[in-house]
């Protein structure tokens, strides 16, 4: 190429020499050379290059052989360097990612290579722009594309992969059952503790309606008391007193038979008016001696000599009667 008046492309730089030396680079736009003089040697482009990495072999670091490829990403930042530092830069880069790959799966167990790609990419790239930055080409990054296994380390590495599914399954089942089992005991156990408040509270429920009844009766008792009492003091009320207490020792008389029971009965229990006539002294003797006074205690014995002696003469009396 040998013109005067030259446009050269965006992203893309013209390195032109001057009678077999380097003269300058063309910038993109409208530019003048000197005929015979100066000749654009090399045009490089400033755009990101895709590079194919082809297929090749390595070794990694447990012996085992893979077949890997990648692609390569770069863009050329000096064009002086690219021109003069290497006769193909393309070529040149291919080569250095192929080598650069190489050595770091050597580095690599085969289980490393599948989980740590991104690392592994990133280690190419930076030994690829280290020994790249002479030529004035930068390594924008590095993608491996596909890796492949012999056969028979493929079928292995497929059963290693079944085998830890399987165990997971069985942990997680284990778990599920354990937490069932867990489940179904604190179940029960919420269930006791919830019966046993319930008897608790049912125990505490029926203790405080037998003691609210208690104490009701008692209640009760003591108003029927006070109420009696009340009574006794009015007008006629000794006499009603009287003819009530008559009534119940009358009643009392009158529900022996009922009950098949030994008793021992007064001589005079046909004589009514007799039984009637002995209640009502007894209460009379019992109003004017309360119980717990002293003149009633000073009367017990004499009353109890006379009881025992009215007793024996009713005893005898009926000796004498069966005897006749």
């Amino acid at each position: 190429m040998n013109t005067v008046v030259l446009f050269v492309p965006q992203q893309e730089a013209w390195v032109v020499e001057r009678m077999g030396r380097f003269h300058r680079i063309l910038e993109p736009g409208l530019n003048f050379l000197i005929p015979v003089l100066d000749r654009v040697r090399y045009v490089q482009s400033l755009k990101e290059i895709v590079i194919d990495v082809p297929e090749q072999s390595a070794v990694s670091l447990d012996n085992v052989t893979l077949q890997i490829d990648g692609v390569l990403y770069l863009r050329i930042l000096d064009p002086f360097k690219a021109s003069y530092g290497v006769e193909d830069p393309e070529y040149a880069v291919t080569q250095l990612a192929q080598t650069t790959m190489r050595s770091e799966l050597g580095k690599l167990t085969l289980d490393k290579v599948f989980r740590e790609r991104e690392s592994l990419n990133s280690n190419i790239v930076h030994s690829i722009n280290q020994a790249a930055d002479e030529w004035g080409i930068r390594c924008l990054r590095y993608e491996i594309k596909d890796i492949h296994v012999p056969p028979r380390v493929k079928e292995s590495m497929q059963m290693q992969v079944e085998a830890e599914r399987r165990k997971r399954a069985t942990v997680l089942e284990s778990e599920g059952t354990r937490e069932a089992a867990i489940n179904v005991a604190e179940g029960r156990k919420q269930a006791q503790i919830l019966a046993s408040e319930g008897e608790k509270a049912e125990q505490i429920n029926k203790a405080a309606g037998e003691a609210n009844g208690l104490l009701a009766k008692a209640e009760a008792k003591a108003k029927a008391i006070r109420l009696l009492s009340e009574a006794l003091t009015q007008q006629n009320g000794s006499a009603a007193a009287s003819l009530s207490v008559a009534e119940q020792y009358v009643s009392a008389f009158s529900n022996l038979a009922k009950e098949s029971n030994t008793i021992l009965l007064p001589s005079n229990t046909g004589d009514i008016s007799s039984m009637v006539t002995q209640a009502m002294s007894v209460y009379g003797a019992l109003s004017k001696h309360p119980l717990g006074s002293t003149e009633s205690k000073n009367t017990e014995p004499q009353d109890a000599q006379r009881l025992a002696s009215d007793k024996s003469q009713s005893e005898a009396h009926q000796y004498l009667s069966s005897s006749q």
